[in-house]
């Protein structure tokens, strides 16, 4: 084993063991949280350790980034889309990312909805939402979701397993808990509203700084980069 492959090991045991405990301090089962490595700063080699490790997921923030990556290793493991996506960049996206974790405007609605409808793929996505309101975080405003899902859902070639958000950064975790209760009370609500013909289940939320805290509030996806993969 590589001196980088036993810093990965190192790195991982260490968010397993933040995991479990997250998740016995809010009374949920480790299974209920899924894991993404987020693999934009590293290369193939790095994506390929983890993937030798057992991480099954990885997320990609740009197609040009992750295209070397994909095509080295697109055969093995889940890959997510995790960062804006532009629409001229669907026709890549599509049918290599088994999620989409950006679904944040009508424009790439309707770009995904076309491309699906052409090759007969159904994208799994998740809605972004823009909860803590920073101008510089893409996703729609919370007062914006519930027309957003009611003319999204009845789109054939979209499935929307979920709601995703990005908290402000900050210093204590803590102070970001509003923001991850209230995507959760924004999913509880949809499904309440009986505009959905299956439910969301989903909440992609959670980053290297404040994950713990995200599972605590309910996160069902968590997206780890410098935590779990580092830097090269």
């Amino acid at each position: 084993m590589t001196q980088g492959q036993a810093g990965l090991r190192r790195r991982l045991e260490a968010v397993e063991e933040r995991i479990a405990r997250a998740c016995a301090r809010s009374g949920r089962r480790r299974d209920e949280v899924r894991l993404i490595a987020v693999t934009k700063t590293v290369g193939a080699d790095r994506v390929r350790e983890l993937f030798e490790l057992g991480i099954e997921h990885v997320g990609e923030n740009r197609w040009q980034d992750a295209a070397p990556k994909w095509k080295l290793l697109g055969d093995r493991g889940t890959w997510h889309f995790i960062g804006h996506l532009q629409t001229n960049k669907v026709r890549d996206v599509l049918g290599r990312f088994s999620y989409i974790h950006s679904l944040d405007r009508m424009s790439l609605a309707l770009e995904l909805e076309k491309q699906g409808a052409k090759r007969g793929i159904t994208a799994r996505c998740f809605v972004q939402v823009n909860v803590s309101g920073e101008e510089s975080k893409h996703g729609l405003r919370p007062e914006e979701l519930v027309p957003f899902i009611r003319e999204v859902s009845q789109f054939p070639h979209l499935h929307l397993v979920g709601l995703m958000t990005m908290a402000p950064a900050a210093d204590e975790p803590e102070t970001v808990r509003p923001v991850f209760a209230g995507l959760r009370q924004l999913r509880d609500e949809l499904n309440s509203s009986g505009i959905l013909a299956r439910p969301m289940r989903e909440l992609s939320m959670g980053m290297s700084g404040d994950f713990e805290v995200a599972i605590e509030e309910g996160a069902t996806w968590i997206r780890l980069g410098t935590a779990l993969v580092g830097n090269e």
